[in-house]
């Protein structure tokens, strides 16, 4: 087995040019003869540095607004040659072929021109061709070539030389080859996925790709190693957020902060302020109010026991006033669409706490993929983005104007509470919520129990379920569930309807006098 490579010959050809002069220079410095396409070549010569325009190796100009310039027998016998062996040496010996040891490349920009929109003609001509050949064919051959598709392996290169004499060793062409097909793997996926989203097809083979964000400690327990990809979407939020102070993320922490800044998007920052506290994917808190500190403290005590520890999001840039209140129990991540210094400088002494800040708010109703891993497959589906669906009172009695107002919140939160989610709301907060179990009447009494340790909590003579609207994210299946409901002071339901029991559902309902209003649209989420 071939071990140590020197380089004698580099093949540079790129789209992003950040270090590439450094880089030229310190091959050049090398004795490194550097031969180049197009603007990479104008760039180097500008530069000062000797390059060899890759039409001198092939014979050929380049031609048809560049897309055909490297995809000859001349570069890719260069690249593809065994060194060891003596068919392949007396073949590049007929023809004139020259070996490259270093092949630097990156693609043309297609993820970045599909991310700003650009035409459909605009995104087919950013798809590269002879980058991905070139790419697979020195991977192919990494026995003997070097293949560099980042700008981030450009001084572990040169590391790599100054500690080999010029050489490389095959553990490190071994890592480069790794990149360089998980690279082009991850660009094949991005066109496939747009290709799948502009023509509206389910394609008969289906793609995902990131790229590495970090290695993470553990993954939901210390015994699972994890990692975090991004997307590339660019979608606000736990992935395109900065990072303010506290230690690393952990994999609980991610999960649990997309869950609170999605579910907190739910509520126009012009419609006024909103925080969401969340644990272990469920909300166990979620408000409005007058100001941030106000919406905070009503979240706050929908469930003080279950905030200790938990991820908080806000949909407006968080204010000092309410990260003076956040200070005062422990919190793990607090996320929002900004922070002023005053907010930053009470984080700072919580040297625990995550503080994150985005630019913006992502649009719950932009259309999405989410997947789920199952055993031999992939479960993809729309994330649910629907919005508020056209409503339908369906009781003698009719809501009224307050009930339907937090019918609408108990509506929006019962989307992000795992099945089968029940949650009351009075005055636009949450004041119990059920998540979670096989039975949707033991969310009814869990999120009522939940209720009533608030009320015990805030020294309450009665839980604030009293008066209060409920939601359901699935039909009741039986009049039993709607009759807890009102056993624990509900006076309106929100909740899908499509049961084959609806008539007596609805007729409890009005027995029992509570206002129901059925959405056509159910928010199961397992």
């Amino acid at each position: 087995m071939t071990d140590l490579v020197y380089i004698g010959r580099a093949l540079l050809s790129v789209s992003d040019k950040t270090g590439l002069l450094d880089l030229a220079r310190a091959l050049h410095d090398r004795g490194v003869e550097l031969v180049s396409t197009g603007g990479t070549a104008n760039a180097l010569r500008t530069a000062g540095l000797p390059v060899k325009d890759v039409s001198e190796i092939t014979g050929f100009p380049e031609m048809m607004d560049g897309r055909v310039k490297t995809l000859h027998p001349n570069v890719h016998g260069g690249l593809l040659a065994l060194r060891d062996d003596d068919e392949h040496l007396l073949a590049m010996a007929a023809h004139g072929i020259e070996p490259i040891d270093l092949l630097v490349v990156n693609l043309y920009p297609f993820e970045a021109t599909v991310a700003r929109g650009g035409s459909y003609d605009d995104c087919i001509e950013n798809i590269d061709i002879g980058g991905p050949a070139m790419i697979r064919a020195a991977s192919k051959n990494h026995r003997f070539v070097n293949v560099v598709t980042d700008v981030q392996d450009y001084t572990a290169l040169l590391a790599e030389l100054d500690a080999n004499d010029g050489a490389t060793t095959f553990a490190f062409r071994q890592r480069l080859a790794l990149t360089a097909y998980s690279r082009t793997a991850a660009y094949d996926a991005a066109v496939s996925a747009w290709m799948a989203d502009t023509l509206g097809e389910v394609p008969r083979r289906r793609t995902f790709a990131g790229t590495l964000a970090q290695t993470l400690r553990y993954g939901e327990n210390p015994h699972q190693a994890a990692a975090f990809y991004t997307d590339g979407s660019n979608r606000p939020g736990v992935a395109t957020a900065k990072q303010w102070q506290g230690k690393e993320l952990s994999y609980n922490n991610i999960n649990d902060t997309d869950a609170a800044f999605e579910l907190v998007a739910e509520f126009a920052p012009e419609d006024g302020p909103a925080v969401a506290i969340i644990k272990h994917a469920n909300p166990c808190g979620v408000a409005t109010g007058a100001t941030l500190a106000e919406a905070y403290a009503r979240a706050f005590d929908c469930d003080r026991t279950s905030a200790f520890g938990g991820i908080i999001a806000t949909n407006q840039p968080l204010d000092g006033p309410t990260a003076e209140k956040i200070s005062e129990i422990f919190t793990e991540v607090v996320i929002a669409p900004g922070a002023d210094d005053a907010a930053k400088a009470v984080f700072a002494k919580k040297k625990n706490l995550r503080l994150l800040t985005t630019r913006t708010l992502p649009d719950p109703t932009a259309p999405i993929l989410s997947f789920k891993q199952v055993a031999g497959g992939m479960l993809v589906q729309d994330k649910d983005t629907a919005g508020l669906p056209d409503l339908k009172v369906v009781t003698k009695r009719q809501p009224t104007e307050a009930e339907m107002a937090d019918a609408l919140v108990a509506w929006k939160v019962a989307k992000h509470v795992k099945s089968n989610a029940i949650v009351y709301v009075k005055d636009a907060a949450t004041v119990g919520i059920g998540a979670g179990q096989m039975s949707r009447v033991d969310s009814t009494r869990i999120a009522a129990r939940k209720a009533e340790d608030a009320a015990e909590a805030m020294g309450l003579a009665a839980p604030l379920t009293q008066g209060c609207t409920a939601a359901s994210d699935a039909f009741f299946p039986f009049a039993d569930g709607v009759e807890v409901l009102a056993g624990v002071g509900a006076t309106c339901v929100i909740q899908p309807g499509g049961s084959m029991r609806d008539a007596e559902v609805i007729e409890a309902a009005d027995r029992l006098g509570l206002a129901m209003i059925f959405t056509g649209q159910r928010h199961f989420r397992h």
